[in-house]
Parts: structure tokens; sequence; C-alpha cells
């Protein structure tokens, strides 16, 4: 596995594994849970330790209870999850109580990192809200801290306002949008990118052309944009409910990308 330092010197695996629809019926993302932590014991037994979670995919506790069951310990796993800020902002005493909440359901006294998942409308809002995450951290409770689906405008209020540095910024990044000027900004500011759907963005043009890269090194068309993603330093956290694909997931380590290749990947 191969990691990133961020900002504060903490280590994150540069693969991770999303789990908005884990554990829930039929693998819809809308649906109820099941009851079981399936696609967790794959991926623990794959190799995962970081996994990215979030209280608005409402089955934290899934995430939780298979990290628990796996009798691994703690310390050799990297949480990741975040504040939900689609409902109405009701104040800090809102925030406090999600914050103790995830941790009850994740089942841990600590979080690697921790994210607003959408910036809040008001300027002022996003700084009360930042404020409530930098004292989780200077407690410990936090190891970092980071946003989600921030701006550019966005992130240069805390970088202007806040104590603390974000570590992250978690962002769509794919071939349908590798968001550049953004991953551009976060290195300016030695903010680490997060990739969320890091293998979205495909068609069947662009499939074929990393399939005939991949046959070189015998990985799937999934594996070639994963392992671009990485040689940009961009942590990565894809989504399976297969445990082979899962597994493809972090194959990535044993070959890399030529300058042609990329070349090729960046025209698409």
């Amino acid at each position: 596995m191969k990691f990133v330092t961020l900002n504060n010197d903490l280590k994150i695996p540069i693969v991770g594994s999303g789990t908005n629809t884990f554990g829930k019926l039929d693998n819809q993302y809308q649906n109820e849970l099941r009851g079981d932590t399936e696609e967790v014991d794959w991926a623990i037994e794959n190799g995962y330790r970081h996994f990215d979670a979030a209280t608005l995919y409402n089955n934290e506790e899934v995430v939780g209870e298979g990290i628990k069951k796996s009798g691994i310990p703690r310390e050799d796993f990297f949480i990741t999850t975040k504040l939900n800020t689609r409902v109405a902002y009701e104040g800090t005493d809102q925030v406090h109580k999600a914050i103790e909440n995830s941790l009850e359901k994740l089942q841990t006294d600590y979080f690697d990192l921790y994210l607003i998942h959408f910036p809040l409308d008001d300027k002022d809002h996003i700084l009360e809200v930042w404020a409530v995450l930098e004292e989780y951290y200077e407690r410990g409770v936090f190891k970092s801290i980071g946003v989600s689906n921030f701006d550019e405008e966005q992130l240069q209020l805390i970088l202007d306002n806040g104590r603390v540095k974000p570590s992250a910024n978690q962002i769509k990044s794919n071939m349908g949008d590798w968001n550049e000027p953004q991953i551009e900004f976060h290195n300016l500011h030695n903010i680490a990118t997060i990739a969320w759907g890091p293998l979205g963005g495909i068609d069947d043009e662009k499939k074929t052309v990393l399939e005939e890269i991949g046959e070189k090194y015998g990985k799937t068309y999934a594996q070639v944009v994963l392992r671009y993603q990485i040689e940009r330093d961009v942590i990565v956290i894809p989504k399976s409910h297969n445990k082979e694909r899962q597994a493809q997931s972090l194959d990535i380590f044993d070959f890399e990308l030529t300058a042609d290749d990329r070349a090729r990947i960046d025209e698409l």
C-alpha cells in the first residue's frame, strides 16, 4: 500500500473503500439496511484498512460493526466520516450531537479524518462548524480534519480564518472531470485530494482505450484509471459489492504507466 502524508504528518492509505451503499437492500443508496456487514467483511479480508463513511449514508453502524468483528486492532484502520450538512443548520449543539452519534455508530473513540460533507450556504456557519471540528482535533478525537465538495473560495475562507488548515478536500475527480484546477489549488496549499467516484465518467470509447493500455500490464480498465489517479497522488475510494473487484482495486501497485499511457488518458 502507498500512503499520502497529510499536512499534519498523519499518513492515509492512498486507496480506501467507499461505503455509501454497503449493507443496504439491493445495494441501493436509499434502501434500508439488510442487517449484515458482508461488503465490509470482504473488504477487510481483501486488505482494505481505509474506509470512507458519512452520516448522510445512514449506514455508519455497518462499517463500525464490520471493523469491530474483524478482530483487527482499531489503530490498524483509517476511518473517515463526515458531518451531514444537507440538513438545516441549527447551531453547534447539533454538530456536537452528530459527532457523538457517529462515534457511537462506528464504535470508536476517535476518527482519523472528519470532514464537513458539503459547504454550508452561510460563510459564518462554515466557520462556526469548522471551529467545532478544530476543538475535537485539538482534543485528539479527530486525528485530522477537512472538508468535502468545497471550491477554492470556500477553502480560502477557512485558510484565512481558521486555526487549523484542512488536511483534505474530497471532491469529484474522474474521467468525466479530472478537476485539475481544484487539485492544483490543493497542491499549492498542501491539502490532500480525495477523489469520490474515481471510476466515473467512462464511456465505451474511453473504456476501449483504457483496456488497450491495461492489456500490456494484465490489468483491467478500472485498474488503469485508479493507477492514473494515484500516480497524481490523488487518494481514491472506489466502491464495489463484488469481492473480486474489491481486490482488483487494491492490486494496482505492481505496475507503472508510461508517459505515453498517461498522454493517451489525458486526451480522453
